[in-house]
């Protein structure tokens, strides 16, 4: 399956358009673990991102999506509190896709297991 994300503007009642998105992958080894980015892409006009895991297969293992919304904010000439947005998640079931959403304003966020 795979990973998607979508963005909601609440303050403005729409889609986040044009958001910079990365997607690392939590990799164990003998040091402890590290952080691998395997994927990015922008958010689209609906504010959605599906494309994310590329090539890579979904495997078992935490995630972490890093969501550019210092950028996004400063564009729309917005103070904001946050310059990114980090959620990081498991996947204990690869064969489910994973839809993680972001419902966002300038100072705040919140985020949930979407379907």
């Amino acid at each position: 399956m795979g990973i998607s994300t979508h963005i909601l503007d609440t303050n403005l009642g729409r889609p986040a358009a044009n958001v910079s998105i990365t997607l690392s992958e939590f990799r164990d080894n003998a040091a402890g673990g590290s952080w691998h980015q395997i994927g990015s892409a922008f958010t689209d006009q609906d504010g959605r991102s599906k494309t994310l895991l590329g090539d890579h297969r979904l495997v078992a293992t935490d995630y972490k999506l890093r969501f550019n919304v210092g950028a996004y904010f400063h564009d729309l000439r917005v103070p904001s509190l946050y310059p990114w947005v980090e959620i990081v998640f498991t996947v204990a079931d690869p064969s489910q896709h994973c839809h993680i959403p972001l419902l966002l304003t300038a100072n705040g966020y919140t985020t949930y297991r979407g379907s």
